[in-house]
């Protein structure tokens, strides 16, 4: 009985207290929508501030989502409190503890928001220094471009001093042309003078060599056979062929009173072998006799008075020959010295 006294007593109080708790309940309505609004609205700039935060964005949709939720349980329990007052007492205090959590997400917000203040600032702070850098840059291209200015208009001066230079070189090359046309008939007139000179030098020796049948003129070349003036396999000239090498050396001597000084000429005495192989303690082969017996030819001139600056020696072997068959009657055609008067 105490126990339905003392519910009618908590009933009778309740009733009394109904009209101010229902206004109080409004007012914690009214608080707790406008804190969800706060909420959704802070929400709403740090998403727009705060970018690259998906993990957190999708953790606070998820709180929003549950106080959305929490809303809608709140919403039943006021009209569970309109039908039954012990209802909305267990509500109400839900709603407080409820509400305590909600302060405690809001405080944990704000420290967030702090945090992205933070960040934020310090992404100002990398902009600017951003910013400094472009600016550097624009001034780097702005000097490149005038760096790059000053290189066209240097450009424009070597084109140009180019254009110049090539209208000099295009004279010179006329001048050239025309100086290689002088050179060229100057030289022609110098061959056909040494020409010349080598036909009435070989017509000399012909006039002074004619007794002799193994000693001919063969195109612009005069040919001793070797036996005229060598043993066979030596280098060492016999009587006979020094008489005929003074002969030679006379010639040549009147040759070079005769030819001006400013012609450039040479006479080429070269020395040729047959092709069978030698190998004694004298000469290992063929090019070693064929060089001895041209310098021996030179030497033997040079003792005759002729000029060393007009003369040279060269050595052929086997590999030039005149015949080239291989009977005994070619190889002694191939064995030979031949005497060329030709330009230095």
């Amino acid at each position: 009985m105490s126990r339905g006294l003392s519910r009618r007593g908590r009933s009778a109080e309740a009733t009394y207290y109904w009209p101010g708790f229902v206004d109080a309940m409004a007012q914690l309505l009214l608080v707790i929508t406008f804190l969800l609004s706060v909420f959704m609205i802070a929400q709403f700039l740090l998403a727009r501030e705060i970018t690259g935060q998906d993990t957190v964005l999708s953790a606070l949709r998820g709180q929003i989502a549950e106080l959305t939720e929490l809303l809608a349980l709140e919403r039943s329990a006021k009209s569970e409190v309109e039908t039954t007052l012990s209802a909305l007492t267990d509500d109400l205090m839900a709603s407080r503890a409820e509400q305590n959590r909600l302060q405690g997400l809001m405080d944990s917000l704000d420290e967030r928001r702090t945090s992205a203040g933070s960040r934020v600032s310090e992404l100002e702070s990398k902009l600017a220094q951003e910013r400094g850098l472009a600016s550097d840059a624009l001034a780097e291209v702005e000097l490149l471009n005038q760096q790059l200015g000053a290189l066209r208009r240097q450009l424009a001066v070597l084109s140009d001093a180019l254009e110049a230079s090539e209208d000099r070189q295009r004279e010179s090359k006329t001048q050239i042309a025309d100086l290689g046309r002088r050179l060229n008939s100057a030289l022609a007139q110098r061959v056909q003078e040494l020409a010349r000179f080598r036909s009435e030098f070989f017509g000399r020796l012909r006039t002074i060599l004619s007794q002799r049948s193994d000693i001919r003129i063969v195109g612009d070349r005069f040919v001793f056979q070797s036996e005229v003036l060598f043993p066979k396999g030596s280098a060492s000239i016999n009587p006979a062929g020094l008489e005929e090498i003074a002969k030679l050396a006379a010639a040549i001597a009147e040759l070079e009173t005769e030819i001006p000084s400013d012609i450039a000429w040479v006479l080429r005495v070269d020395g040729h072998t047959d092709n069978d192989p030698i190998r004694s303690a004298a000469f290992q082969s063929n090019w070693e006799l064929s060089s001895a017996r041209a310098i021996a030819v030179v030497r033997l001139l040079i003792d005759n008075g002729v000029s060393p600056d007009r003369l040279v020696a060269a050595g052929f072997g086997e590999f030039q020959p005149i015949d080239p068959g291989d009977s005994e009657e070619a190889k002694a055609r191939n064995r030979r010295i031949e005497l060329k008067l030709t330009e230095r």
